[in-house]
């Protein structure tokens, strides 16, 4: 709920000794702490839960890591935002070539629902593809492409336009694994050329320009949380 890290993450954090309460390195799962109270630090920097809850909507830009820090200098999401942004964490990944709609929150109940796969959260993208996909590999889409992780699956996809030589789709997914749509469209002989996130849930990249981010309005605040099971 401070941001600082995912369930997963904070794990991590715990077992490889970065994290002390009140000045001592305590390293076991489950420890539990009292808000106010106990003094937390993460690498010697403290982690306080944060005050006003936090949505807002970047269109991130292609070229920019979704990303806390990169050792190897890259441009991050974090780089793109205003320095109060810091504490926010993002909503799921864009790999470093696909542009659109990132969220990103302080609110860490809402945000670990989101992601889970049983709330099947919709992820809408448009992909210009090389070439023109036939009938049938819009069907496999839709039916499941075989990955080396596991059968994937489209949950909506059609095409919206054809132009040299290549086609612009829209497809609709409900999971977040690494580079999925790339992943499935070479699978079938038609690679992306261009991918941009256009939704989230319930939330749209409308017409924010790329590196341009807005809070999120009270109605699609709620309606995550309505996504996310949360009340």
């Amino acid at each position: 709920m401070a941001g600082r890290a995912s369930r997963r993450e904070a794990e991590r954090l715990l077992v490889s000794g970065r994290v002390r309460i009140n000045g001592e390195v305590v390293a076991e799962l489950g420890t539990r702490v009292v808000p106010g109270r106990d003094r937390v630090e993460v690498d010697d920097l403290p982690v306080e839960l944060a005050g006003e809850v936090r949505w807002i909507a970047l269109h991130k830009p292609a070229g920019v890591l979704t990303t806390r820090s990169d050792p190897h200098g890259g441009r991050t999401v974090y780089d793109v935002l205003p320095a109060d942004a810091a504490g926010l964490r993002y909503v799921g990944r864009l790999d470093r070539d696909t542009e659109g709609l990132l969220l990103l929150s302080n609110e860490g109940d809402v945000i670990h629902r989101l992601l889970h796969p049983s709330h099947e959260v919709e992820r809408e993208y448009r992909a210009w593809v090389v070439g023109v996909p036939a009938p049938g590999a819009l069907e496999q889409l839709r039916t499941g492409v075989e990955l080396e992780d596991g059968t994937a699956r489209a949950r909506r996809v059609w095409l919206l336009k054809q132009e040299g030589g290549g086609t612009l789709l829209g497809v609709v997914l409900t999971e977040g694994r690494k580079r999925e749509v790339r992943r499935m469209l070479a699978a079938l002989g038609h690679p992306v050329r261009r991918l941009t996130r256009v939704r989230f849930g319930s939330v749209e990249l409308g017409g924010l320009e790329p590196g341009a981010f807005r809070p999120l309005t009270e109605e699609e605040r709620e309606s995550l949380r309505t996504l996310a099971g949360v009340r």
